[in-house]
């Protein structure tokens, strides 16, 4: 009887908000009237009709230059005649309520004829207010383009389509968000990128219910194969020039409106760790840093697990001269390694995460204020080891290596698991946990995607461009991954030659 009950009370309101979805253009004025920015009043020129615009939305140079000036000056007599004379383009006649109001709360200037019309004219006059493009804030180069995605889409558009003058790159648009309906594009090349791929990612994105979409963030959330994996199954990025890179190689594009960021997918686990300076140095010095940078987050990783470990359960494994060291670093500090490492290592979040949340000049006074006094403090109080301090500080400093700021977040929360490996089963629970995560790791894909490929499945000739940068014209194939249409990037036949100028 209680569900019976319960199911009668939601119909009335069920059709309440039917009916009001379902109201009159006379209903959505006489509600946006409610609202002190929105215009809504009768024109006594030479052409009478009613305008109606949110003036916090429009642009007033569209509307004194071009369109009250026309209405001024000419005598019109239907809506036909207003969308042929107003020199605006992509001017709409319609009746159709939904698009009326879609088309007026973001920035359009509807006018009718008689106040009590159902037929209007939506003209264009988006007021678009946003930050100019300045250089990459999070994913900064030393050489290469300095241009970053702001949160206008039609910006970020053209900061692709500049770069990517093709007839081949298609941009589909949809609104997601039932409240915010807010604007989504999906970009890819055609003749290149896998139907596959596109089919997926459309698929995925059409299926978002959500009431207000506000970044692009939202969508890696909702979208990825695996929800609960602390890895990222799309690449976050806020380089224009990555993401014509990832276009040309097959893989598909997400921007949304408000968001800085676009997603390219599919992705793998190696991409993570590429840097946009790995293309704009000699392939010996892009290899070394990645190989750097690759050893880097394995130390993070496995750093402080490996100290519990072998000051817990393996004190035979350290050399004879190291343990007089680390037995006189511990002589007077009455915790177990495990305890010492936790408050460490909380020491240094609350620290990383003080330091972003402030300010950026009073963020970096506490990162680096608060970490010499903070470690000092401890030491001399016998709370830690110094030996512990240094492991713990490179730790964290290897940590900041990683090109991608998503993936440095998984290495950071990842690095828990092993210490309590280590505690409980000493380098076994290390070995364990590094079991666990290379299994997930292999079970992971991305948009339906292998994401430990290259290494599983093992294709060898995606390794050319995963833990080593070969040359270029060593990489004449996209990758294998994609299965793209066209899979030659350039002539192998042509690549290798030289050709000097006749004397």
């Amino acid at each position: 009887m209680w569900k019976w009950k319960r199911k009668n009370k939601k119909e009335p309101q069920n059709q309440q908000n039917q009916k009001k979805q379902n109201g009159t253009l006379s209903e959505f004025l006489q509600a946006m009237q409610q609202s002190e920015d929105f215009v809504h009043y009768q024109l006594s020129g030479n052409t009478r009709c009613t305008i109606s615009y949110l003036k916090t939305m429009c642009d007033s140079k569209v509307l004194n230059r071009s369109v009250l000036t026309t209405l001024n000056e000419e005598s019109l007599h239907t809506l036909e005649e207003m969308k042929e004379r107003i020199p605006v383009e992509n001017v709409r006649v319609t009746s159709k309520l939904d698009l009326i109001q879609e088309k007026v709360m973001f920035g359009y200037i509807m006018i009718q004829m008689h106040e009590t019309d159902e037929e209007v004219v939506l003209i264009p006059s988006i007021s678009l207010e946003s930050r100019d493009v300045s250089i990459p804030e999070v994913e900064f180069s030393v050489v290469g383009p300095k241009e970053a995605f702001v949160e206008t889409l039609n910006t970020n558009i053209n900061l692709i389509r500049k770069r990517l003058p093709l007839p081949q790159l298609t941009i589909k648009e949809m609104n997601i968000g039932k409240v915010s309906k807010t604007r989504v594009c999906v970009i890819y090349i055609d003749g290149i990128v896998n139907q596959d791929n596109v089919e997926t990612v459309e698929q995925r994105l059409k299926g978002i219910e959500i009431d207000h979409l506000t970044d692009s963030s939202f969508i890696t959330q909702i979208i990825a194969d695996n929800s609960n994996s602390p890895f990222p199954q799309l690449l976050d990025t806020e380089r224009p020039d990555r993401v014509v890179s990832n276009l040309v190689e097959g893989k598909v594009a997400i921007l949304v409106e408000g968001s800085p960021h676009a997603l390219t997918c599919p992705t793998t686990v190696v991409e993570f760790f590429g840097a946009s300076d790995d293309y704009f140095l000699p392939w010996h010095l892009a290899t070394a840093f990645r190989l750097i940078r690759l050893f880097a987050v394995i130390f993070s990783v496995l750093s402080t697990p490996l100290y519990v470990a072998v000051l817990t359960y393996h004190h035979e494994m350290i050399p004879a001269a190291l343990m007089a060291t680390i037995v006189s670093s511990r002589s007077d500090i009455p915790f177990p390694p495990i305890l010492e490492v936790i408050v460490l290592e909380l020491t240094i979040e609350l620290l990383r995460e003080a330091g972003a949340r402030l300010p950026t000049k009073i963020g970096q006074t506490i990162g680096i204020v608060g970490g010499i006094v903070i470690g000092t403090a401890a030491v001399d109080a016998g709370l830690t080891s110094n030996v512990l301090l240094i492991i713990v500080a490179l730790s964290a400093l290897a940590s900041f290596t990683t090109p991608v700021y998503q993936i440095g977040n998984t290495i950071r929360l990842i690095r828990f698991p092993f210490i309590i490996g280590a505690q409980l089963w000493g380098l076994i629970g290390v070995s364990m946990c590094m079991v666990f995560f290379i299994g997930h790791l292999i079970k992971l894909q991305s948009i339906g995607r292998p994401f430990f490929e290259p290494l599983y499945p093992l294709r060898i000739k995606d390794l050319k461009d995963a833990f080593i940068r070969l040359p270029f014209n060593k990489q004449t194939e996209r990758p294998v991954l994609m299965r793209t249409e066209d899979p030659q990037r350039m002539n192998p036949s042509r690549v290798n030659a030289k050709r000097d100028i006749d004397e």
